[in-house]
């Protein structure tokens, strides 16, 4: 199967490399996960820069850095019943498809998506991200 064309919504499983592991000088996430499209731009010489927001088990430690997953949509998505929110303070940019892209499961090593968050949700993270004040964005080179 061939790799999707990058939308917003669309949930991908990635090698997310959070900002504090950035600072100490990783270049790749410790652990493939579920994160979300929230924004792919085509540059002038026509390469595709998406930026995505990383999903995590862990709540928030304060309202507003997060938002929730519904239940329904992970179980439309494939994903764990636990409960899982996007975290909206931070996000990763790279060129699509990037080295750090993954398969989303051992049986399925041509599958590069989990499927699509509805865009309600896609908006309120959107929204959420907006509204920071700084949003630490980590950019990831080949």
């Amino acid at each position: 199967m061939a790799i999707p064309e990058p939308k917003p919504g669309l949930v991908i499983r990635y090698s997310y490399l959070w900002n504090d592991e950035a600072e100490r000088g990783r270049e790749e996430g410790r652990k493939d996960r579920p994160c979300v499209v929230i924004l792919a731009v085509q540059t002038v010489n026509g390469q595709t820069v998406v930026t995505v927001a990383p999903t995590t088990h862990t709540p928030p430690s304060a309202p507003g850095e997060a938002v929730e997953i519904p239940p329904a949509v992970k179980l439309r998505l494939g994903l764990d019943d636990q409960r899982s929110w996007v975290v909206t303070t931070e996000v990763n940019r790279f060129a699509w498809p990037g080295i750090d892209l993954r398969p989303v499961s051992r049986e399925k090593r041509d599958v590069f998506a989990f499927g699509y968050a509805p865009g309600a949700l896609v908006e309120a993270i959107r929204r959420q991200i907006a509204v920071r004040r700084r949003v630490r964005i980590v950019s990831r080179a080949e």
